[in-house]
């Protein structure tokens, strides 16, 4: 039973979307919302859903309408206290996100990372060397996807080596108390006070070298481009959400290159004109950010359906990003195809600010790779880590032919 009409007028689901089932394979439920409507309502939930690129996308840029301030997960921050403070880009709206937004565009801005370049190269490099040298088997996330990351970008923001396990552990713990109180959700809760108090830690200003991302943070807060009280959650902001994702954005481009080999061949023809598209159009199709909520500001028209002022949007990125009204043969994974206006990243003032950065890490990776490796394969099915927002892997056994 629906909190509205017994006969409402717009189309009921009443599958969990955050069940294990669904979250292993989401394709098909996609499908069923996309067909469903433009707006339909998930009982379990008493939420509305959107699943159609168009109103997906206009969602995300009507940050006036659809705010992300009552918070970007189920909870609804006007009434429930969130476990953590919120995060200063993704659940604040202007005039409070402005400032924070542009100090941290700034300091991952084209600039900083032309500085890294060299040296992220030269790390991703090592890195393959490493695991060839190892053998031509190996597991892509426990070997590659996770370790580069957690190896070039946790010293560009300037936290110690001691410690960053904790990274991964946090930040599946963060994605996952978007969703439900789940299963998911209580097998992270046991160390989320010590994760958190690791975290913290991290961000404060004598926990960080002098160089670093972390420390540019605390110089614009000395300048008074943001507070003192902000600049911790800045830096946090880079620790909760710039790990995971590309770990997981950097394992779905490799699980793209294995499952579908041609596309290996053509980006070996040219990986530096092909190297960052390929993972762009790898986060379109698998979308490592596979949903995020919104709260209506006012009674909201979608499509025919009137969204109740106050009431949670369930936005689901994954399915846009594979919405054949949109796309051309959207489940083929195509590096020649312009995958520009994904919504993999989100859109409008909460587009992830990471993300030329993941770019880099991505085509680091993948220029390491091609000067090696001829062809890539599964050896065996990989294994999801699920999550309930995150597209995860906790495994990717694959073989390489080197050449």
């Amino acid at each position: 039973m629906t909190p509205f009409a017994s006969t409402p007028n717009f189309p009921v689901n009443r599958t969990d979307p955050f069940d294990l089932e669904i979250l292993e394979d989401p394709h098909s439920f996609h499908a069923e919302l996309r067909d469903a409507g433009p707006a339909v309502y998930l009982e379990r939930h008493e939420v509305f859903g959107l699943a159609r690129y168009e109103h997906v996308h206009a969602a995300l840029t009507d940050w006036q309408g659809f705010q992300s301030a009552a918070g970007v997960g189920l909870s609804n921050f006007r009434y429930e206290k969130p476990w953590r403070p919120p995060s200063l880009l993704l659940e604040t709206d202007p005039p409070h996100h402005d400032a924070p937004r542009a100090v941290l565009s700034k300091v991952l801005g084209p600039r900083a990372l032309t500085k890294l370049r060299d040296a992220w190269f030269s790390d991703a490099r090592c890195l393959v060397d490493q695991v060839l040298d190892s053998g031509t088997e190996f597991d892509a996330v426990t070997e590659l996807a996770a370790p580069f990351p957690l190896r070039v970008f946790p010293d560009a923001v300037g936290i110690s080596n001691a410690g960053r396990e904790n990274l991964l552990p946090y930040g599946d713990h963060l994605f996952n108390a978007f969703g439900p109180s789940n299963s998911l959700v209580s097998k992270g809760a046991p160390r989320v006070a010590e994760l958190s108090t690791w975290v913290n830690t991290q961000c404060s200003r004598e926990a960080l070298s002098a160089h670093g991302f972390g420390a540019q943070i605390w110089s614009a807060a000395d300048r008074g481009d943001i507070t003192a009280e902000q600049a911790p959650l800045v830096v946090r902001s880079l620790l909760s959400a710039g790990v995971d994702t590309t770990v997981n954005g950097l394992a779905a481009v490799l699980f793209a290159f294995a499952t579908n080999p041609d596309q290996w061949t053509r980006l070996r023809t040219n990986p530096s004109a092909f190297a960052r598209s390929a993972f762009d159009e790898a986060v379109r199709w698998e979308s490592p950010v596979q949903t995020f909520f919104r709260t209506a500001t006012r009674d909201i028209e979608v499509g025919g359906t009137v969204i109740p002022d106050g009431h949670k949007i369930l936005i689901f990125l994954g399915s846009a990003n594979r919405d054949p009204r949109r796309w051309e043969r959207p489940d083929a994974f195509d590096i020649t195809r312009d995958p520009s206006g994904h919504v993999g990243y989100g859109m409008g003032i909460h587009q992830c600010v990471g993300q030329h950065v993941a770019r880099l890490e991505a085509e680091a990776l993948l220029t390491a790779l091609a000067a090696r490796v001829a062809t890539i394969e599964p050896v065996e099915p990989p294994t999801r880590h699920l999550n309930n927002t995150l597209r995860s892997w906790k495994s990717m056994p694959l073989r390489v032919r080197l050449g």
